[in-house]
């Protein structure tokens, strides 16, 4: 499962262009704090924090994408240009943590 999570399509490339098999807008940073960020790895960790506040808002969505990678393979797709100071990777994070802590209150084994 090919998910883009960015709230603008990727500038340059073509609706055929990019494989991918849903597009969650919602789950993207809010313009306002994408553009307080402004890719500046010095404000990597309060971005970080900032941005986990806002996706705990979208509970729905976070818990469809835990969904979604108990089903197999998911790949978050966005446009970044320092993929390791990205919102993805702290998207990526919330999910492994949901779907632990989900597993952990069933009562299963991690």
């Amino acid at each position: 499962m090919r998910v883009l999570v960015d709230r603008h399509w990727p500038r340059g490339l073509a609706r055929e262009g990019l494989i991918t098999d849903l597009w969650l807008k919602e789950v993207a940073p809010s313009t306002r704090l994408q553009s307080w960020y402004g890719s500046d790895p010095s404000r990597w960790p309060a971005f970080s924090l900032r941005y986990r506040a806002e996706i705990q808002l979208h509970e729905d969505l976070l818990d469809l994408l835990v969904e979604l990678r108990t089903r197999g393979q998911l790949t978050l797709l966005c446009d970044a240009s320092d993929i390791l100071h990205s919102h993805c990777v702290v998207l990526r994070d919330t999910i492994i943590e949901r779907r632990f802590s989900r597993r952990i209150r069933k009562g299963a084994q991690p």
